[in-house]
């Protein structure tokens, strides 16, 4: 069993400032990441949301633990009804005219070892969601 963190790293040509006010207010994140009911950088903070997998919906069970403005977001990750406790980190490097994220996705491995929770999975999802999702989201921003 692989219990080796999950990190993906992409660069984005735009400041770091507004790469965390994509990852962070909640009506920007609506458009490229998952719809939350309330969400802000605040520890403390739980929120919840659905993701969905070949028809299965599965409920997120979050909380922020660490919030460094413009530099650090991480927060637990669990899932309603399943056994395992994961968190969620993103880093901001700010690199003049772009950004460097870092995600890391721990504790993968505490998940049942089942299908749906893949490690191939996480990192499909993550893949898509930081290099096509966010990163169209900033460049049409950027378009304009």
């Amino acid at each position: 069993m692989n219990s080796e963190p999950l990190v993906i790293e992409r660069d984005y040509n735009m400041p770091v400032e507004r790469v965390w006010q994509a990852l962070t207010d909640n009506e920007q994140m609506k458009q490229w990441y998952f719809e939350i009911a309330e969400f802000e950088p605040k520890e403390g903070l739980e929120f919840t949301f659905n993701g969905e997998n070949e028809g299965t919906v599965f409920v997120h069970l979050c909380k922020i633990v660490e919030v460094i403005p413009n530099k650090k977001l991480k927060h637990s990750w669990t899932y309603k009804g399943n056994e395992g406790l994961s968190f969620v980190t993103f880093e901001l490097f700010d690199e003049g005219e772009s950004t460097r994220l870092k995600l890391t996705h721990e504790g993968l491995e505490s998940f049942p070892q089942t299908k749906d929770f893949k490690r191939e999975n996480f990192k499909e999802g993550w893949t898509y969601i930081l290099g096509t999702s966010l990163n169209n989201f900033l460049a049409k921003e950027k378009a304009q």
